[in-house]
């Protein structure tokens, strides 16, 4: 869990593999973007300082958080080394919020069981507006950046 004192975006760049010739995958929700978008920007800039190639990275939009786990498959089958799934669900009022926070996690699990491409769940599921914007580039930092961080060491992981 994040708090004051820890900052999504703090990585120690001398531990982390370089990326330079591992090919990214990153799909992206269109729901609630601004918190998104946030999120891409985060792991795209750290993606791009551990020495990713621009052309290297690809992203595609999908239309909600659910649409991940698809988008996800089919950009494994573009021969990525790794997929970073982006997303945001945020509380509302119906149990809905619980569905698609457990369709996603259990689809994205379910990837990472039956292929051999990781994917990284960088989706938030706040109770919030403000706790989401908190953790896509706010006071916490960025979770895109720590999923980019992940997304490499699980790439260099899998050379093993």
């Amino acid at each position: 869990m994040a708090t004051a004192n820890h900052n999504l975006s703090n990585y120690d760049k001398s531990t982390i593999p370089n990326a330079k010739d591992f090919r990214f995958g990153i799909v992206v929700s269109e729901w609630n973007d601004n918190v998104t978008n946030g999120l891409f920007k985060g792991a795209l800039d750290a993606l791009l300082d551990c020495g990713a190639l621009p052309e290297n990275v690809i992203k595609w939009d999908v239309p909600g958080s659910f649409e991940l786990i698809y988008g996800s498959k089919k950009m494994i089958e573009q021969n990525v080394d790794v997929v970073i799934a982006i997303g945001c669900v945020i509380q509302g009022e119906t149990k809905h919020f619980d569905f698609v926070c457990d369709g996603v996690t259990q689809g994205i699990k379910d990837l990472n069981l039956t292929t051999n491409t990781p994917v990284i769940f960088c989706v938030l599921t706040d109770n919030n507006m403000q706790q989401s914007i908190d953790r896509s580039g706010g006071k916490h930092g960025n979770k895109g950046t720590e999923a980019a961080i992940a997304a490499i060491k699980m790439a260099d992981l899998n050379l093993k």
